[in-house]
């Protein structure tokens, strides 16, 4: 049966306590210190995901403020370019309506120059013809030149008058 005896007793509460002592040196310091660093390991981790994400987050960002940057650009230089080729047609229609109204002078000046060609041509021949017939109705050859004076002085009233 079961004895008590105070010494098993007093034996087997210090067998207990230097039992407590030596696993509380050897096992639980060990294992505290192992979970300590374990859990320092992975704050440690969390932390840097964090710091990743935060840092994934900021590129993010930057990349999408680069997008947006490089679109405006885009649309700057696109819109430059309409505003470039809308001035060009403009020059190139200015400088057409130039050249067309300066080929529609010089043709008028042409035209001009041709009438009054004509119209001297034609005053020539009226008079060598009305001084022709003259002569042939008084039936003399009267002075050429002075004949040709008086025709010439008669068809320049006649013109101014027009």
């Amino acid at each position: 049966m079961i004895k008590f005896e105070f010494w098993y007793i007093v034996e087997t509460v210090i067998n207990v306590l230097i039992l407590f002592i030596l696993l509380r040196i050897f096992l639980f310091k060990p294992i505290n210190k192992m979970k300590a660093d374990r859990t320092r390991t992975i704050q440690d981790n969390l932390d840097s995901a964090e710091k990743a994400k935060a840092e994934a987050e900021e590129l993010r960002q930057q990349y999408e403020e680069s997008i947006s940057e490089a679109k405006e650009k885009a649309n700057q230089i696109i819109m430059k370019a309409h505003e470039d080729a809308e001035s060009e047609r403009s020059a190139i229609i200015r400088k057409s309506q130039e050249e067309a109204e300066k080929i529609v002078a010089d043709a008028d000046k042409t035209i001009e120059n041709e009438r009054k060609r004509v119209l001297r041509q034609a005053q020539s021949e009226i008079a060598d013809l009305a001084i022709e017939a003259a002569s042939k109705i008084i039936g003399e050859n009267v002075d050429d030149e002075k004949n040709r004076k008086l025709v010439d002085k008669f068809l320049s009233d006649e013109e101014g008058k027009k």
